[in-house]
């Protein structure tokens, strides 16, 4: 018997349960290192990671280079959005989580 596809909600708790998971490490990581060293360290290991996503979605390394460019052009422009969308918000938390003087 073949597993029932997620709904869309469903599929929603597990990306925000994987996104509180990064957060989570981050933040433990942050206690021992700056926080720019693992925020750029998520950046890279993000970039890392969607290289790898994307080769597998191409047959061959051939298809795998056509698609580099789009690929490229698709992760800057989420990752804009993202940025701010997430900017905007934290700034109706800033007063609270501000540390540095």
């Amino acid at each position: 018997m073949a597993d029932k596809p997620l709904s869309d909600d469903e599929v929603d708790v597990i990306y925000r349960q994987m996104i509180d998971s990064f957060i989570d490490r981050a933040n433990e990581l942050a206690d021992k290192n700056s926080p720019e060293n693992v925020g750029m360290a998520l950046l890279f290991a993000a970039s890392r990671f969607n290289a790898f996503v994307v080769s597998q979605h191409a047959k061959n390394r051939q298809d795998y280079e056509k698609d580099m460019e789009k690929a490229r052009q698709f992760f800057i422009s989420q990752y804009q959005e993202m940025l701010g969308e997430n900017l905007e918000d934290y700034k109706k938390v800033y007063d609270k989580y501000h540390q540095f003087t």
